[in-house]
């Protein structure tokens, strides 16, 4: 005769429907779709032995859920809390690993310039008998959003008159000059030199690329000497001027300004603005006389020293890099100069002038920002 068991299921009304609502369930995980059909067998009267036939499981499952319902009734066919593996390592050792990461290794006698995770490993067993492994310091890093491998080089203002030479020329960029706008037959000019364009000669002939392969470029070359590209972006219209030198120097500074000067609309323009750094082709006071002796209609504006970031040229420079010069594979000088030439066409038959969006509004704020960290800064040292 089938034993009963001791533990007697009477459903409410409410944990019927729910019980059957999960049963019926598809989307539900599977362990609950399958107390639930426990519960309800037991409450229609069945015992532990006939519920095990019916639903593929042993007995002492069903005696399981069976028990845990009739004492916690729906909150009882939960699953219970677990202490799960016990932790390996506590929250000090993690600490130790952020504070170590977060010094340079110089601070504490290590040979080298920055720290990746295999040799935090190696560093905290050594000093604190830390056995974590290279994942798991990683692992930890991540959680702080730590990455000593990497590094971000920075500059701090140095230059004594940058606000005011930094203001000058954004007012350009945006046709304003001494509080006014700029008129029709003006002119603004960016002009930079990119030196030492070499002219690699591949030892064996670059090869296009082909399916699932990128295009190869041999790596050994030979040297067929170097040349300076100098450009003059005009910012306003969006065009560029560019001649190739031996070297830079004043005397190819000088022959690239003649070589815009004596061409139309900059020949007759009222005004022409080149803005250039601080390179020793066009380097302080005696540049400006220079070229507004060669030609009156000039103005030389000087960016404020390490402002390369506000030369227009520059991004020029980036398009002609990533576009002509990389990887490098010229048979000769010539080549090179061919090849600037006829992109420089290329380029300013679809170009249009940068969108340049740092205004004077933006250099305000940023040396705002300076001046608050530099005041910290101060207060910090002081204490």
């Amino acid at each position: 005769m089938p034993v009963r068991s001791s533990y007697q299921i009477v459903l409410s009304g409410e944990e019927e429907d729910v019980l059957a609502a999960r049963a019926r369930s598809a989307r539900g995980a599977y362990r609950d779709r399958l107390r639930a059909r426990i519960v309800l067998a037991a409450a229609a009267g069945k015992t532990n032995a006939a519920i095990a036939v019916e639903l593929g499981v042993c007995t002492d499952t069903v005696r399981k859920w069976r028990r845990r319902f009739a004492a916690g009734r729906l909150s009882g066919l939960k699953d219970a809390p677990r202490s799960g593996r016990p932790p390996v390592f506590t929250a000090a050792d993690r600490a130790e690993v952020v504070a170590l990461a977060c010094a340079l290794p110089a601070e504490s006698g290590v040979p080298l310039s920055k720290w990746n995770c295999p040799e935090l490993a190696r560093e905290l067993a050594a000093r604190c008998q830390i056995a974590a492994s290279a994942s798991t310091i990683r692992r930890w890093l991540a959680g702080d959003a730590l990455k000593p491998w990497q590094h971000r080089s920075w500059i701090s203002v140095r230059d004594p008159g940058f606000a005011v030479k930094a203001a000058r020329v954004l007012d350009l960029y945006a046709g304003m000059w001494d509080g006014g706008p700029l008129g029709e037959n003006d002119y603004v000019i960016c002009a930079d030199e990119k030196t030492s364009i070499q002219a690699r000669c591949r030892c064996h002939p670059t090869l296009p690329p082909g399916k699932a392969r990128a295009m190869r470029v041999e790596h050994d070359y030979k040297r067929g000497g170097a040349l300076a590209y100098l450009a003059a972006w005009d910012v306003h219209r969006g065009q560029v001027t560019g001649r190739c030198e031996a070297t830079t120097g004043i005397a190819p500074f000088a022959r690239l300004v003649g070589q815009v000067m004596t061409a139309e609309p900059y020949a007759s323009a009222d005004r022409v603005f080149w803005i250039v750094d601080n390179g020793s082709s066009h380097r302080g006071a005696a540049a400006i006389k220079r070229i507004q002796k060669a030609w009156p209609n000039t103005h030389l504006i000087h960016l404020p020293v390490h402002a390369s970031w506000l030369d227009q040229a520059e991004i020029y420079f980036s398009v002609v890099q990533r576009k002509v010069v990389t990887p490098g594979d010229f048979t000769d000088l010539g080549q090179i100069r061919d090849r600037l030439a006829a992109f420089q066409a290329r380029y300013n038959a679809v170009a249009k002038p940068f969108n340049w969006k740092f205004t004077r509004n933006d250099l305000d704020a940023l040396l705002d920002r300076i001046d608050a960290h530099e005041a910290k800064r101060s207060g910090e040292l002081a204490a």
